[in-house]
């Protein structure tokens, strides 16, 4: 199986409740957590948008309808701005809408997993592949993850996975796969592995929260049996599908920040912040001086 079929949807798995963020989340999705003036989702859809994703599918759940606000006009804003004669601010939430009928949003009732969240969109998906991103991943590269895992798909079909190089005594804390024979930007996956045990990992190679997965995970998906922490999961999916089609890796060489963690979310604004240019020169100096002070 080789299939090449253009990429054309992507899913955001958007129903987890963000306990790690409370009580912050009690009110407000983890998703929509703003890294400077942008929220989190918004950085992971612009990348989808970058590698020339046309649907952008939600799975959402309880307490989540504001994301599907966000992707909206608010009417009462734009009049307010357009009465204001506010024209940066129109333009800029102008950029940001999608356009009509691009956008899907459907439930994923019970919290049951990511394999589970992802079979939520199958009919929204349909018989095509399509791409998944985890939304607490943000990537900032010179070309956009998902775009180098596009540009890979067109050479060797199948399903392709975003990876990253760990320290080799931090395996054991990811999903990781096997190193094949080179491929573009990447190489053929020979095996992935749940968090394998410490020395087992077949390399230092983890997944990082992207996939181009091929509609076939879907069957596989109804049929999944619970595994790790009594939910369905993504990767056993995978491994099952990995017998039948192709997996490749794409390496991406750029920086991520989990944001679904502390520590992930205040450095993913440190270094976006540092990348503005009307911001980092007032807040370079304080930062300094503040590392400076803990010494």
């Amino acid at each position: 199986m080789t299939d090449k079929r253009k990429v054309r949807k992507a899913v955001f798995p958007v129903a987890g409740l963000g306990t790690r963020f409370l009580p912050a989340t009690k009110a407000v999705p983890k998703e929509m957590l703003t890294v400077v003036d942008k929220p989190v989702i918004q950085y992971v859809v612009d990348e989808a948008l970058e590698a020339g994703i046309e649907h952008l599918i939600f799975v959402t759940g309880r307490s989540k309808a504001v994301i599907e606000d966000y992707f909206d006009i608010q009417v009462e804003l734009d009049q307010t701005l357009r009465e204001r004669n506010k024209k940066a601010e129109i333009e800029l939430l102008e950029g940001i809408l999608p356009k009509a009928g691009t956008t899907s949003f459907t439930r994923q009732q019970a919290p049951l997993g990511l394999g589970h969240a992802v079979w939520c969109a199958r009919d929204l998906v349909g018989n095509e592949p399509f791409a998944l991103l985890l939304p607490d991943m943000i990537m900032k590269g010179e070309k956009g993850c998902l775009k180098g895992m596009v540009e890979l798909y067109e050479q060797s079909g199948g399903n392709v996975i975003a990876v990253e190089e760990c320290a080799p005594d931090q395996a054991h804390k990811y999903g990781i796969v096997g190193v094949g024979d080179k491929i573009g930007d990447g190489f053929k996956i020979t095996k992935m592995v749940e968090k394998p045990a410490p020395g087992t990992a077949p390399s230092n190679f983890f997944i990082n929260g992207r996939y181009i997965l091929q509609p076939e995970i879907f069957p596989i998906l109804e049929l999944q049996e619970r595994g790790a922490g009594n939910e369905i999961q993504l990767t056993d999916g995978m491994v099952k599908l990995s017998g039948e089609q192709p997996f490749a890796a794409y390496h991406f060489r750029g920086d991520t920040y989990d944001c679904g963690a502390k520590d992930g979310f205040i450095l993913a604004n440190v270094a976006f912040a540092l990348e503005r240019g009307d911001i980092r020169p007032s807040v370079e100096g304080p930062l300094k001086a503040l590392l400076q002070s803990l010494q």
